[in-house]
């Protein structure tokens, strides 16, 4: 891998662009982003500065995909999970997936394709530590063990957070806040066990 002095003004103006919104948006750019942000009107003049950086060993690029720029520096496997959207810790709400991506260095194995972060929305859990705007680490399976935690999707399409209680002829959605009531449903598929909470402190 090259340094940074190897390369044009243009190029590490190009990298440092790369590197910027990896960092804080958790994905690379796309050609028309870039072709944008420095006035490059051809695709094809984005395309040579991108060639240019991964003959010089800064980048990579996968084939068939619109943001799959990765530093090799920096792997994005290494540094980040899959935010897949918001979960509802309060009232039901519609599943939405989202196509970010969560910084969370070293505390989780990342390269577990299994695992992914979710931001929560509500106070339903907050008995559990589980506060609103935290991110929950959650495994991907199916099936989980009595009062765990899980990402739970109804039969309407709603998915929630809350405690797992399958009983005889329906499933309880236990919250972990004492003015709330639990959600009783007929069906609901277990998307994830929570293996982990996140909270940014201001």
């Amino acid at each position: 891998m090259e340094s940074l002095a190897a390369l044009t003004d243009r190029q590490k103006d190009v990298y440092e662009f790369i590197r910027h919104l990896i960092r804080h948006r958790g994905y690379g750019p796309t050609v028309r982003e870039i072709g944008e942000a420095f006035q490059i009107r051809s695709p094809n003049g984005v395309v040579c500065h991108l060639k240019a950086l991964e003959r010089k060993g800064l980048i990579t690029r996968e084939a068939n995909r619109s943001r799959a720029i990765q530093l090799v520096a920096e792997p994005l496997s290494r540094l980040a999970l899959p935010l897949a959207g918001r979960i509802a810790a309060g009232a039901l709400h519609e599943a939405i997936e989202q196509d970010e991506r969560i910084d969370l260095g070293e505390m989780f194995d990342t390269s577990d394709d299994d695992l992914f972060a979710l931001e929560v929305s509500g106070d339903s859990m907050i008995e559990d530590q589980i506060a609103d705007g935290d991110y929950v680490i959650v495994r991907r399976q199916k099936t989980a063990r009595k009062g765990q935690i899980v990402v739970a999707l109804t039969d309407e399409n709603e998915a929630t957070l809350k405690r797992w209680f399958p009983e005889k002829n329906r499933i309880r959605l236990e919250p972990a806040n004492s003015s709330m009531k639990p959600i009783f449903v007929k069906n609901a598929k277990i998307l994830g066990v929570v293996v982990g909470v996140v909270r940014k402190v201001a």
